[in-house]
């Protein structure tokens, strides 16, 4: 027998239920035979399922269906996208050794840009991950003069859409036109993004971008680089030549009808979903601080996912409240959950000037479509005693 649903889920920005409107999508496929890359009735039928997918996926995010490329997910993505144009790029031109990203990106994004790094010479990245400012921002002055020292030798620049942890917005726009001036491509990991808040590819001007289905209501397991077909991408997986000959594999096609649903609906229903979250997240922060009065949100205060509240709470450890709050049927996290359980302060916010004392005193809160007022009440109820009880730890523990 499963375990029992939490009493209240906050950590949506971790994975989120997926959508009936997905389930069924996806349920519909899972009986049924054929490989995509098969020529008989079957494999045709199994390969429409996947094109109208892609066509569908390819209309939400303002795309061409072509630009779509099939992936396990977020971190197969990102992996892609770095290491594939890397090499592409470099490959033509041996002096484009350079890639720009930020401090704050997810670690999908980070751990591939230091293996680069590690390469031995001939296939060495130089990585140069630029600061942010308190509110998690970019330095938009800092990546210009990233840029302008030598552009001939910037193969890529990566800057996330928005931050996993702290849920800030970054400048995508001033990114793509500060490399435009030098031709240079730019991707950005938007897991957190799409469904969120509005995003569209061709407007965006990004040649690349990320994107998975847990996090917006579709199943795990399935995601998509968004990619430019202009743009050269070398192959990680080699084999069948499925997918532009850059993801070879057989594709889940029950998988790929489940994202499609949930990304067409995510997309649809974005406005209203961030309407409600963020009320329930304004509600939640602006009652959480009055119960703790020195509990203070981290983030930019406007331009952020509205679905995210990331607090502070001075003379705690991060890890014990989330335990306390688990205790009391509350689940949320301390930062990205990729990393939760290891005891070492947010590299998001050392980046944005935090003492490690601070970067390890924080939980983030984040909403999606189930969430209801309730949930905030549950939380409002539980930190004050929770709070207390984690300081009185912490002392004892000094």
């Amino acid at each position: 027998m499963s375990d029992p649903s939490p009493t209240v889920y906050l950590d949506h920005a971790a994975t989120t239920p997926m959508l009936p409107a997905a389930i069924e999508a996806m349920t519909v496929h899972l009986a049924e035979v054929g490989n995509a890359s098969s020529l008989h009735a079957s494999g045709r039928h199994a390969r429409r399922v996947v094109e109208e997918s892609r066509e569908t996926i390819a209309q939400a995010l303002g795309c061409r269906p072509g630009d779509v490329v099939f992936t396990s997910g977020g971190t197969e993505s990102d992996n892609l996208a770095l290491k594939g144009i890397f090499w592409a790029r470099r490959a033509v031109d041996p002096r484009r050794t350079r890639i720009l990203s930020t401090a704050i990106e997810h670690h999908a994004v980070l751990d591939p840009l230091m293996w680069l790094a590690e390469r031995e010479p001939v296939e060495r990245a130089d990585v140069e991950l630029l600061p942010v400012d308190q509110r998690g921002t970019l330095d938009l002055d800092a990546l210009r003069a990233a840029v302008e020292r030598d552009p001939s030798t910037v193969a890529l620049i990566s800057v996330m859409w928005a931050n996993n942890e702290v849920g800030t917005l970054q400048p995508i726009d001033e990114v793509v036109a500060i490399a435009a001036e030098h031709r240079i491509p730019v991707h950005t990991d938007a897991v957190q993004a799409v469904g969120a808040v509005p995003v569209d590819f061709a407007t965006s001007g990004v040649d690349a971008l990320t994107y998975t289905g847990h996090k917006l209501g579709g199943p795990y397991g399935v995601g998509a680089l968004v990619v430019r077909r202009e743009v050269e991408v070398a192959a990680l997986v080699h084999g069948g030549g499925q997918e532009r000959d850059i993801r070879s594999g057989t594709l889940d096609a029950p998988a790929i009808a489940g994202l499609a649903a949930a990304t067409e609906l995510a997309v649809k229903q974005q406005a209203e979903h961030a309407t409600r979250v963020a009320q329930l997240r304004d509600d939640l922060v602006r009652r959480v601080t009055e119960v703790v009065p020195d509990a203070h949100l981290h983030g930019h205060p406007s331009e952020r996912l509205p679905g995210n509240a990331h607090l502070g709470f001075p003379g705690c450890e991060g890890d014990s409240l989330l335990m306390l709050l688990d205790a009391r049927g509350i689940e949320c996290s301390t930062g990205s959950a990729c990393s939760a359980g290891v005891p070492q302060p947010s590299h998001v916010l050392l980046a944005m000037g935090c003492s490690e004392e601070e970067a390890r005193h924080s939980l983030r809160f984040s909403f999606g479509h189930t969430s209801t007022a309730a949930d905030v009440d549950a939380v409002v109820a539980a930190i004050g005693p929770v709070v207390e009880r984690a300081r009185s730890a912490n002392r004892k523990s000094r």
